[in-house]
């Protein structure tokens, strides 16, 4: 079984992007992130073309969480329990495939930089701070079910020096803060595993690329983007990988997919 993810920046701007991917990448369950879309106006019926239950969080205009299906899910929670948000951030579902429940959830943190017209404005920080100890407190509760768990998206954090291509630029960063990477850490701590880093302790991993200055030909990336696994998700890893391929494709978004292969 494949779940991936893969912020797309807009669904409705990358559709055919997406839906070529789905086929030729044919992951079982795609957590979607930034999909930019309300209900009325999200894609469906080309998901369900190609095979694909599709459940939203949707915004207009900005953030965004989805999560597709090849089987079928039972939404759990529209926002991060115990949270208060108006934007649409987290999903979290439930899939059966052989007759073992796994649980999922989409996840878009928070950016946490300040607006370019307010630089001392740390409203955006402090918003990003809570918003990850509401996510570790649920994550507690999480690791409970004794069953599979997948916690995957875009976290909007840089975790080690090696995840970005030149540290030293983003130290002030709010994606790079040490108190950023300290609640990544702890959600480690409590028992979830970063997929990637479980398989490939070396390798940069990047999975973002600004569009301009060559930043992809340059492999001038980062990596914020995760697969975390709880300890019975973790016994089933089997691979997991960055695939360029939609980074690659016409008219991409700035990000490409997160890929995670477990035994069924």
């Amino acid at each position: 079984m494949i779940i991936a993810t893969y912020n797309v920046n807009s669904i409705n701007a990358r559709i055919e992007n997406l839906l070529d991917w789905l086929q030729k990448a044919a992951p079982d369950v795609v957590l979607l992130q930034e999909i930019k879309s309300e209900f009325n106006a999200f894609p469906f019926f080309e998901l369900q073309a190609a095979g694909y239950d599709a459940k939203i969080l949707g915004q207009k205009s900005y953030n965004g969480v989805a999560i597709l299906s090849k089987h079928k899910l039972k939404v759990v929670a529209e926002g991060l329990p115990g949270f208060a948000d108006e934007q649409a951030r987290y999903l979290e579902a439930e899939v059966e495939v052989k007759g073992q429940k796994w649980r999922v959830a989409s996840i878009y943190a928070p950016n946490g930089n300040p607006p370019y017209n307010n630089p001392d404005d740390d409203s955006r920080y402090a918003y990003k701070l809570s918003w990850f100890d509401a996510l570790l407190t649920h994550a507690k509760e999480l690791l409970e079910l004794r069953q599979p768990i997948i916690l995957g998206g875009d976290f909007n954090v840089i975790l080690r020096d090696d995840d970005v291509y030149n540290p030293d630029d983003f130290r002030k960063n709010a994606l790079f803060r040490e108190e950023v990477k300290q609640k990544l850490s702890i959600l480690q701590n409590l028992g979830f595993y970063d997929a990637f880093r479980t398989l490939h302790p070396t390798k940069n991993g990047y999975t973002f690329w600004e569009y301009a200055g060559g930043a992809l030909q340059n492999d001038m990336g980062m990596r914020i983007d995760y697969i975390f696994t709880s300890p019975y998700a973790s016994d089933k890893l089997t691979a997991c990988v960055v695939d360029k391929a939609p980074r690659l494709a016409p008219k991409p978004s700035d990000h490409t997919a997160l890929k995670a292969s477990f035994r069924e």
